[in-house]
């Protein structure tokens, strides 16, 4: 069951998720645009030291991970870096944690339990449940983050997904799914970029299970993708048929949307740009 005393995290609608820490500069871009957190991916370091500078540069955004990998930050060094980060920047930081691909991880067993113990490490160290999230995909996951944390933090999902999770965990546990976006009306220029991002993930039990679940089919899961998977998790067109379908995850439950930008470094505040008056989002300054 959930734990109803706990408060979501207060992020904004719309987030940037990001495959490695952005520039102080960028962040501060990102804060002014009106985007409410950057969530930092790549598995970082358990030390996290490039939480700080950001916070440091900007008054009011959160810096989140997506995620911290159990297998290679130790529970007790990322409990450190939350505190010291927490100390410095009250409620500006999120940890997100999470176990990772068995394909990729020579450590990988028994995941679950793996990930039980990590949580009883951060709980041993003092890390707030309403300060961390999990990803999280499959149904036991998802009610372990309900149980044991603020929340979840979905990754490469689709508001369809978003909606099943919702109903699952329930409306008091915060739900941060991830959307990857293309800012063209080019089609088939998106759905290679897509087909880029998305071709390694086809290769990992957990995600491929989880799009079957969904309902895609062994031959939209088989490499490269098919078009109606690379459509589903990769939104392209206008800067308005994009925030159209991010705000598909709000409608379906999400309390905060993290959007990754596809087409490379340059891309990426140009992109967030665009959509930041389609998403609602108010500039400041």
């Amino acid at each position: 069951m959930t734990n109803p005393s706990l408060l979501k995290p207060e992020l904004g609608r719309y987030g940037v998720w990001t495959g490695g820490p952005v520039s102080p500069e960028q962040s501060a871009e990102i804060e002014r645009l009106g985007y409410g957190a950057v969530w930092v991916g790549a598995s970082p370091e358990a030390e996290l030291s490039f939480v700080e500078p950001i916070l440091e540069r900007t008054e009011n955004l959160t810096v989140a991970t997506g995620i911290v990998n159990i297998w290679n930050a130790p529970a007790d060094e990322v409990a450190a870096s939350y505190h010291r980060i927490e100390n410095a920047y009250p409620g500006r930081f999120l940890l997100g944690v999470g176990v990772g691909h068995p394909e990729h991880t020579q450590e990988y067993r028994k995941p679950y339990g793996a990930l039980v113990g990590y949580l009883d490490e951060l709980d041993d160290r003092h890390v707030p449940t309403s300060r961390r999230v999990i990803a999280a995909l499959g149904p036991k996951v998802l009610q372990l983050a309900a149980q044991r944390s603020a929340g979840a933090h979905p990754y490469l999902t689709t508001p369809e997904h978003t909606g099943q999770a919702r109903e699952l965990v329930g409306a008091s546990v915060f739900l941060a799914p991830e959307h990857k976006v293309v800012l063209t009306t080019d089609v088939e220029e998106a759905r290679k970029l897509g087909r880029d991002s998305v071709g390694f993930y086809l290769g990992l039990s957990n995600y491929v299970n989880n799009w079957k679940r969904l309902g895609f089919t062994d031959s939209d899961v088989e490499r490269p993708g098919s078009d109606r998977l690379i459509d589903a998790v990769i939104a392209h067109g206008t800067a308005d048929a994009i925030a159209a379908r991010l705000g598909e995850h709000l409608d379906a439950g999400a309390d905060h949307v993290t959007i990754q930008v596809l087409g490379g470094p340059d891309a990426l505040l140009p992109t967030l740009t665009e959509l930041a008056a389609p998403l609602g989002l108010t500039a400041a300054g």
